[in-house]
């Protein structure tokens, strides 16, 4: 084991701050990385807080890591020294169930192991830290140019949460796509749908947003307030991606939907949703769906994708000292959007000390 300096919580009532924690020294089939961005989710937030009731402290957050090898085992034959590489929300999993053997890790049956908080080999913890030690099959290549590296990051969440149902989906030419919420996976949805070569529409309750949503690539932006708006789509929808976080009504935006068309849900509400009105789903057999991240296959292509169209994450980076403030801004909106942490800032940190 190595001591690595790190940025953690040892209650949920405590603020994160500096932490000393142990790194296994790699083995025959891991990959060490240092560790250059992390991408901050709202996840790493709930998880810090114990809102979910299930961490285990000390805490050490962050799974939108961008690194680059620094060492591997003997039996590593997918990386090298100097590689620019990423780990996203896990790092192992049963490798033998059926979603495992279908390259569908994110659904194991056993469980997957999570990049920090997980219960596998041993307690994980993630990427506000120096470096860190991952099995090579759950290491992804990375693409983009060197300048792209931060804005890479919330694609190892962010991206992939919405890459992977809009491909499952089969979003591209010919189909209107609608993405609920302009957040930091909205705004996700917008860019890669585009990509795909769908009609995309961007719904928000916050009109000053409009710019912004066909900046990214919405070709048209509806109010979701707006019954009027609401209206003139009714019944026109192919796919609907609500990455929307907070409890709401789900029935105006099934409205939308084509006979046969399915409305998936990414954003997971603190409170359940009011349930929606069967008649809705019914009378137009649609279909209301969920979806998890990605396997590490269809997450490297997902990188590999942006890679080729030139698409990152809309980000604001900061350093390591100033995590609590961002976690705050984060609860209020406050973010275009999503924080990268610059982790040479925890290293020149840990050196003055």
């Amino acid at each position: 084991m190595t001591q690595t300096h790190a940025y953690g919580t040892t209650a949920a009532t405590q603020p994160l701050g500096p932490l000393g924690i142990e790194r296994r020294q790699p083995g025959p089939h891991d990959v060490k990385i240092d560790i250059l961005f992390c991408g901050v989710c709202h996840s790493d937030l709930h998880t810090a807080r114990n809102e979910w009731r299930n961490t285990m402290y000390p805490s050490v957050p962050g799974h939108e890591i961008v690194g680059t090898v620094v060492a591997v085992g003997d039996h590593v034959t997918k990386f090298k020294p100097g590689d620019t590489v990423g780990v996203g929300c896990m790092v192992d999993s049963c490798q033998h169930c059926a979603s495992c053997a279908d390259g569908e890790e994110q659904y194991c049956e056993n469980g997957f192991t999570g990049t920090y908080n997980g219960r596998g080999k041993e307690n994980t913890w993630g990427g506000y830290s120096e470096n860190i030690v991952v099995d090579e099959k759950f290491v992804l290549r990375v693409g983009h140019e060197a300048r792209d590296l931060a804005a890479v990051a919330p694609l190892l969440c962010a991206g992939i949460t919405t890459y992977s149902p809009l491909r499952h989906w089969q979003a591209g030419p010919g189909k209107k796509v609608g993405i609920v919420g302009l957040g930091g996976l909205g705004h996700m949805g917008v860019k890669l749908a585009h990509a795909m070569g769908a009609h995309v529409v961007l719904f928000t309750t916050s009109p000053g947003k409009q710019a912004d949503a066909r900046r990214l690539g919405a070709d048209e932006v509806v109010i979701s307030k707006d019954p009027t708006q609401m209206a003139q789509h009714a019944g026109s929808f192919d796919f609907i991606l609500n990455t929307v976080a907070a409890t709401h009504d789900l029935d105006p935006f099934l409205a939308l939907l084509k006979r046969d068309g399915t409305m998936c849900l990414v954003g997971a509400p603190e409170h359940p949703h009011p349930s929606p009105n069967v008649f809705t789903l019914i009378l137009g057999r649609r279909s209301l769906a969920g979806s998890a991240i990605g396997g590490i296959r269809e997450t490297q292509e997902m990188l590999d994708f942006c890679a080729e169209h030139g698409i990152v994450s809309d980000i604001e980076t900061i350093a390591m000292k100033d995590i609590n403030t961002a976690y705050e801004r984060m609860l209020k909106g406050d973010v275009k959007y999503r924080f990268v942490i610059d982790i040479a800032t925890l290293k020149q940190e840990a050196k003055a000390a």
